[in-house]
């Protein structure tokens, strides 16, 4: 389902839109949790970011492919991934420590860096498009 949703969404607004237009809106629901009225609406603000958090994986393995050599995609695709696992590690010990400052710090500063993320991103590789945006082919994306 999230696969075929991202080829929808990578064919119409091409690859770094399409990042902004799934993650971006799911790092606003992470940062919205702490401020929903009632567990309900936390609860549902929480889904709904899950439904669009991973969205991105294949469309950012394959904008990152696309960019670089021909015998240099699974070299950036590790790269990329040692970083991601790594942050995440570190993350996880942080966010432990946040929490002594307020339950919900985590949540607000998580989706704060990520939001800042989206937006250097764009504001970085805006006028980079990969060789299927150029040839106007559809986006070809791989699972993995």
């Amino acid at each position: 389902m999230r696969l075929s949703c991202s080829l929808s969404v990578i064919y119409v607004a091409g690859f770094l839109r399409s990042l902004l237009f799934t993650h971006l809106p799911s790092s606003l629901f992470l940062s919205a949790v702490p401020f929903a009225s009632s567990s309900k609406w936390a609860i549902l603000l929480f889904l709904l970011r899950q439904s669009l958090v991973e969205m991105d994986v294949p469309t950012r393995q394959s904008y990152v492919a696309a960019l670089v050599k021909p015998h240099e995609p699974a070299y950036a695709s590790g790269t990329t991934n040692i970083t991601r696992t790594g942050a995440w590690a570190t993350a996880s010990a942080i966010s432990g420590l946040l929490q002594r400052l307020a339950f919900s710090a985590p949540l607000v500063i998580g989706g704060t860096l990520k939001i800042g993320y989206d937006i250097l991103l764009y504001r970085n590789f805006r006028h980079i498009e990969a060789p299927e945006e150029l040839a106007g082919k559809p986006a070809s994306v791989s699972v993995g």
